[in-house]
């Protein structure tokens, strides 16, 4: 029995964690831990500077609210049943005269999809008697039918579906308008139609979810006429969305205060008051208590009451004036926001409602002229054209470029990038959502408007060049353009490197290897345009990605630069292969040369020579002269050379002058403090100066001009250096000819072998 103990004991100590070994830890050493966890590795791990939330002291009162809960459970039952019942009763109450929803009753909840869950439970016990007895049994007769809009959340359907125990079948998405009204809210006309159909298929609808703000663009839904459908086929309407908060301010649209008459609603105080850690609440209206018992809505346990606790102290610190304040002062930064953009070109809006819309969304978008429209049309109705059908991608990308650098340089801001189905990517500014989180101001937004101005001049030249840089890409005959509709930028572009080896392999890596040396090098140049190798998931392999331009770019020099770049360094790869081949090859000849000399040697000494005593002796009594032969590698001439020279002059010899390293000739003269690929743009002064020189001056810079370079090419430093090697050259051959009558025809060829270096 001791034995079978100490084993326990071992096996226990073994399989007990680390920090929960010995008689446990001081608090300082664990808050030390959680302190570590929060911001000491992070910081240190991420260069990325991250904005915590702005928790003042209404934050404070939230956080403490919890603390609370935790200490009042430990409470006698008979206390803590009185005390949860007061701030359950006093928080609802509260709740329901902001935000004008008379007689109602509340559920606090963490997950906000929670409380929406819980209502389809309770209308599921309020259509189906039975339900309690027989369960999902019930249901087999008549399937219940749950309508969603399709601007709703993602994935909100099936995930009540699943929570439901219900198929996918019993959801229904309803499509937004189409032809007249916004096209973020729902068909009322379609849905009427789809109803009658369920009714008539032996169904029942059971429910329908509206938007107060749909969680896109923040539209809102004909809630009057829903409600009247609604109760016309009895079904229960919900309403969720962040444009119900505005119901607490003193003058609300017709629109959302139609949500007033809704069987329920979901509210997210947290968000909108800047609250962390509070629950959503779900308000409703109905008359059975046993069956809002039964869905979960209520609950007979006094702990579970605490959850409004947080809510209940926050509430009364901030007062009536203090939550209108902060709903007011999201909705003004709104305005504030959608009145700049309105002045701004380039930019289209898409707001339901321009005197009151809590959501604003933009976008980045180029319209035309009445005379490009047309062609724009044309050509659009072809789908023949790369650019024209492919327009609405590159604008969805360029649109998520804007909305990350907005975010990036105004973190304040809380502007986001959002998917919508017909406007494509958009900016999203929701500041009911983010301003009490981030402690957004107005100078945020005039700070925001800044930097979009900034921003659209480089987003149109960019759009303009993109074109003319893939033209002139497939004009240049060592590079490939590569289309990559998802690339934020000029665009990509590959250099296409030839070559006769067979292995896919070995071409592969020589390609990677001269496209990366061309990144580097295109780097190192003193310019304003940023090269990478694109997007870490997703890119082309072995290509330069080139980013946003402005409208000063000169594509074609940016063209001609990365194709000489690119021509060079394979140049200088293939100068390399060739050499080693040669110095192979010579080192191999070598050694057969050597060997033959071997044998001619053993032939001219003899055979007696070779043995090893009587060689000795035979040496000693008549010795043998033989000159030294060895073998040099030119590698200028890539030939191999005999060493007799040397010997006899004791020096070795240079060579001939090995030829110079391919560069590249497009050196294009800038002017003091121009950076490269920019257009110069002459002055009406420099233009004047220019214009006066003579006409005598041209024709005699006219001879000096070589004669391969035509007249309105400029000439650069190695074009002036072979024009003088050429005049010395004919100079040269001048002096010859007005000696050779003089001289010999010996003497000749030693003028002209004279000339010829030069």
């Amino acid at each position: 029995r001791k034995v079978e103990e100490e084993n326990e004991k071992k096996y226990a100590r073994k399989d007990i964690p680390g920090p929960l070994q010995g008689s446990g830890q001081d608090m300082v050493s664990i808050l030390q831990l959680v302190q570590n966890l929060m911001h000491g590795e992070e910081e240190e791990e991420t260069s990325q500077s991250y904005r915590l939330q702005n928790v003042g002291e209404q934050g404070h009162m939230a956080l403490l609210g919890h603390s609370l809960a935790a200490y009042i459970s430990v409470l006698d039952r008979e206390r803590l049943r009185k005390l949860t019942t007061r701030i359950l009763s006093d928080t609802t109450l509260w709740l329901c005269r902001l935000f004008r929803y008379e007689n109602g009753s509340a559920y606090y909840h963490e997950d906000d999809r929670e409380g929406l869950l819980k209502i389809c439970r309770l209308v599921i016990h309020t259509r189906y008697e039975d339900y309690t007895l027989e369960g999902f049994n019930v249901l087999y007769t008549k399937q219940p039918v749950i309508y969603i809009s399709s601007a709703a959340r993602t994935g909100l359907g099936q995930a009540l579906c699943n929570q439901l125990g219900l198929p996918l079948s019993c959801m229904c998405r309803v499509p937004c308008n189409t032809m007249f009204g916004s096209q973020h809210q729902m068909d009322v006309a379609l849905l009427d139609r789809l109803i009658k159909d369920d009714v008539e298929s032996g169904k029942l609808p059971l429910l329908l979810v509206a938007n107060a703000g749909t969680p896109g663009a923040g539209h809102t839904d004909k809630l009057g006429r829903l409600k009247e459908l609604c109760e016309q086929h009895k079904m229960w309407l919900h309403v969720e969305g962040v444009n119900l908060a505005t119901l607490a301010l003193g003058y609300v649209s017709s629109s959302v205060l139609a949500a007033t008459k809704c069987d329920s609603m979901t509210l997210t105080l947290g968000s909108w008051l800047g609250l962390p850690a509070v629950p959503a609440v779900t308000l409703y209206r109905h008359e059975d208590p046993s069956l809002s018992l039964a869905a979960g809505l209520t609950s007979s346990q006094p702990v579970e009451k605490l959850r409004a606790l947080p809510l209940w102290l926050s509430l009364q610190y901030l007062g009536h004036d203090g939550i209108v304040e902060r709903i007011k002062h999201a909705s003004q930064l709104s305005q504030r926001l959608l009145e700049n953009l309105k002045n701004l070109d380039f930019i289209k809006t898409s707001v339901e409602d321009e005197l009151s819309s809590p959501v604003v969304v933009f976008k980045f978008f180029q319209e035309y002229s009445n005379k490009d429209q047309t062609s724009h049309a044309a050509q659009a109705s072809t789908i023949q054209h790369p650019i024209i059908s492919n327009e609405g991608h590159i604008y969805d990308t360029f649109n998520q470029w804007l909305g990350e650098q907005l975010a990036q340089l105004v973190p304040a801001s809380g502007v986001d990038v959002v998917e919508l189905e017909d406007e494509g990517t958009c900016v999203r500014f929701s500041p009911l959502m983010t301003s009490a989180v981030l402690g957004t101001e107005i100078q945020d937004i005039d700070h925001l408007v800044d930097c979009l101005k900034m921003k659209i001049p480089v987003l149109t030249s960019t759009l303009q060049l993109r074109e003319e840089f893939e033209q002139e890409v497939r004009r240049t005959v060592s590079l490939l353009y590569i289309e990559d509709l998802g690339w934020p930028g000029l665009g990509v572009v590959r250099y296409n490197y030839h070559s006769d080896e067979k292995n896919d392999d070995k071409q592969e890596k020589e390609l990677e290897k001269i496209n990366t040396e061309l990144l580097k090098k295109l780097n190192e140049l003193e310019s304003d345009l940023t090269f990478s190798l694109g997007p870490e998931f997703g890119g082309q392999k072995n290509c330069v990605y080139i980013g946003m331009v402005t409208e000063d770019l000169d594509v074609s020099e940016l063209v001609e630069t990365i194709a000489a770049t690119g021509r060079e360094i394979e140049e200088n790869s293939r100068l390399l292969e060739n050499m080693t081949e040669v110095v192979r090859k010579g080192i191999q000849e070598a050694q057969l040369q050597l060997q033959k000399a071997n044998e001619e040697r053993l032939l001219e000494e003899g055979l007696l020579r070779q043995i090893p005593v009587v060689g000795s002796v035979l040496n000693w009594f008549s010795p043998f002269q033989a000159s030294p032969k060895g073998r040099t590698f030119n590698l200028t001439a890539g030939s191999l050379e005999s060493t007799e020279s040397m010997y006899v002059s004791k020096a070795q010899g240079t060579g001939s002058t090995p030829p110079p390293t391919p560069t590249s000739s497009l050196a294009k003269q800038r002017l003091p403090g121009q950076k490269a690929f920019k257009r110069s743009l002459r002055s009406s002064d420099g233009f004047s100066e220019t214009s006066s020189i003579s006409h005598c001056d041209d024709l005699d810079k006219l001879d000096q001009r070589p004669p391969n370079l035509s007249p309105g090419q400029e000439q650069g430093p190695l074009e002036m250096e072979r024009a003088e090697e050429q005049k010395e050259v004919v100079q040269a051959k001048t002096d010859t000819e007005d000696s050779h009558s003089d001289q010999s025809p010996p003497d000749c060829t030693k003028a002209e072998e004279q000339a010829s270096p030069r």
